[in-house]
């Protein structure tokens, strides 16, 4: 294929749901491009609130049904114990959903001009240049493997590629694995409409393994955090908040990039940019600390009648459960949202 160069504003690398999310928030940039593209994922509360704020929650929320309420089950004892999911507080009352990861994706795509996302563009590597501190000064070079050269003033971190072109510590082993699964009722489950978790290696002895798959999870160390999405800030799954923290991210990080580019005419200053990226990262920081040690220490604590011996009390992990969704998911689950939802901006 022939060679393809390419001058863009800003470029994000990464067309799932933080890239998306990002560019859907600076589509009002004229030159902007997304490369790369992307199961299920349950969003809670804060990411509902970033969907409103973008203008898409609508799209989903009247095709997936909230959850009321969850179980967590010692399969071993056959202890169970009951969360609650709603509350009358306010926001709080957008409970959790799961929803297709395709369908927030194309929700999202919807809202974007058609020329703003390059399909099955894999990203080969990224330099930067020396560059002036001016408006026709691009600093960033980004090279795909269909030949394609993009001189770019920024670049959006939403990729472990990326990331490694920052120097980005690689995400640390949790102590344990996870297996997914996939359970096929032709005729119909017939449960309630529920979360329910099981709390026993012995789940894993009935899974049907040809739709199943495992891994180790990992998580960043919260002193070692970086900008956005999970491939800077991975965490283990136990509060499942992977996808609702990219939202976040994308949310909070449009905000501030949306600031500078209207101070500064419609156009982006690389200084008043760095000035904008540090006060992002410097709200986030505090915010996705607190859910990384919140979902490893929900892990840990899940582990005690899976051979850890540590808690092995069902009441605990419930009482543990409410304490990490009501004093550290909940108490700090707008981190910025609400003012930008409310004010319509």
């Amino acid at each position: 294929m022939a060679n393809v160069v390419m001058r863009e504003k800003v470029v994000i690398v990464g067309g799932g749901v933080a890239g998306l999310t990002t560019a859907l928030l600076l589509r009002r940039a004229n030159e902007l491009r997304v490369t790369g593209g992307s199961g299920s994922l349950t969003l809670f509360s804060n990411a509902w609130i970033a969907l409103e704020a973008l203008g898409v929650a609508h799209k989903l929320t009247s095709v997936y049904k909230p959850f009321k309420r969850g179980q967590v089950t010692n399969v071993s004892t056959g202890v169970t114990q009951e969360v609650l999911l709603t509350t009358d507080e306010g926001y709080l009352q957008l409970v959790p959903r799961s929803v297709n990861r395709r369908a927030l994706l194309e929700a999202l795509l919807e809202e974007l001009p058609a020329d703003t996302i390059r399909y099955s563009s894999r990203l080969r590597s990224i330099e930067k240049t020396e560059t002036r501190n001016d408006a026709d000064s691009f600093g960033v070079i980004i090279h795909l493997e269909d030949g394609t050269t993009i001189h770019t003033k920024g670049v959006m971190v939403v990729r472990s590629v990326v990331a490694k072109w920052l120097r980005h510590k690689a995400p640390v082993y949790s102590g344990r694995y996870a297996v997914r699964g996939l359970g096929v009722f032709p005729e119909g489950h017939g449960l309630k409409h529920e979360v329910q978790q099981f709390v026993a290696e012995e789940v894993i002895q009935h899974a049907y393994m040809p739709s199943s798959s495992w891994g180790p999870p990992q998580f960043t160390k919260p002193w070692d955090l970086l900008f956005g999405n999970d491939a800077m800030h991975p965490m283990t799954p136990d509060l499942g908040q992977g996808g609702c923290s990219a939202l976040e991210d994308a949310v909070v990080l449009g905000r501030h990039m949306g600031n500078s580019y209207i101070r500064n005419g419609g156009t982006l200053s690389q200084e008043d940019l760095e000035v904008e990226i540090g006060m992002y990262v410097k709200e986030r920081r505090f915010r996705t600390a607190g859910l990384i040690t919140g979902s490893y220490i929900s892990g840990w604590i899940q582990q005690g009648d899976s051979g850890a011996g540590i808690i092995s009390s069902l009441r605990v992990v419930g009482w543990l459960t409410k304490f990490l969704r009501d004093s550290v998911f909940y108490r700090f689950s707008f981190c910025g949202l609400v003012g930008l939802t409310s004010s319509g901006n």
